[in-house]
């Protein structure tokens, strides 16, 4: 029998279980947490499973939630029961983030940009693993796509690479691919030189089946002074 903690109240919370697998960089740490637990939830013995997904949780959790999301397929109840409580809990918190960053980016004056800052990273953590269902990742991806028109409009200096290439994937994931291309664009522009200049659209154009778009930019890109790390070959 569980304890009362464990039973997670689920009935304003949807998780994504479409998605099969994650598409994230590669991060060692992150890497020794999640593969012993993607190997637990295979081999599904209920003692080690849990032990495992107790280690991982010691950690980074909002790092391994596209991987704590398989666990609630669990036949071990208590396994799935505690996946669903953690999930639940750190999806909750970031909508309360999401809500509060919000709010302080529209007191903002004109010269101030701290709310969307932290605003972009810490939603892209969440957004490119896949937890949410469909609609729910669309709507938070037009909430992180609003923060970034909010700097692109006060000064597109304050866009680092890093968050042109968040909102243009974000995007190319859920089809907006119309949106996807303007922020493409924009960091071609801003940041020429820099990999996800190409890399972006690339992904672009592969995702609408432009082929003729998707070589250029190839060639562009074997032109270029660029370095092609092992990831994009």
């Amino acid at each position: 029998r569980m304890p009362l903690w464990m039973h997670a109240h689920l009935d304003d919370v949807v998780f994504n279980k479409e998605r099969v697998k994650t598409q994230l960089k590669a991060d060692e740490e992150r890497e020794r947490d999640m593969i012993p637990l993607e190997e637990a939830l295979f081999l599904n013995r209920g003692n080690d499973l849990r032990m495992v997904m107790m280690n991982t949780i010691r950690g980074d959790v909002r790092s391994v939630l596209g991987v704590i999301l398989l666990a609630l397929d669990s036949e071990d109840s208590e396994t799935a029961h505690y996946a669903a409580s953690i999930l639940s809990g750190e999806l909750d918190d970031f909508r309360s983030k999401v809500r509060r960053l919000c709010r302080a980016m529209a007191e903002e004056e004109e010269d101030q940009a701290a709310a969307e800052l932290e605003l972009l990273p810490y939603m892209d953590s969440f957004l490119k693993q896949g937890v949410f269902a469909r609609l729910e990742q669309k709507k938070h991806t037009a909430t992180m796509v609003a923060a970034a028109e909010s700097l692109f409009a006060k000064d597109a200096a304050w866009l680092t690479e890093a968050n042109y290439e968040s909102v243009c994937l974000r995007l190319i994931e859920i089809q907006d691919f119309s949106g996807a291309e303007t922020w493409c664009q924009r960091l071609a522009e801003q940041y020429p030189d820099c990999l996800a200049a190409y890399t972006c659209r690339l992904k672009l154009y592969f995702s609408t089946q432009n082929r003729e778009a998707f070589f250029n930019i190839l060639s562009a890109l074997k032109r270029s002074k660029v370095v092609i790390d092992q990831e994009t070959l």
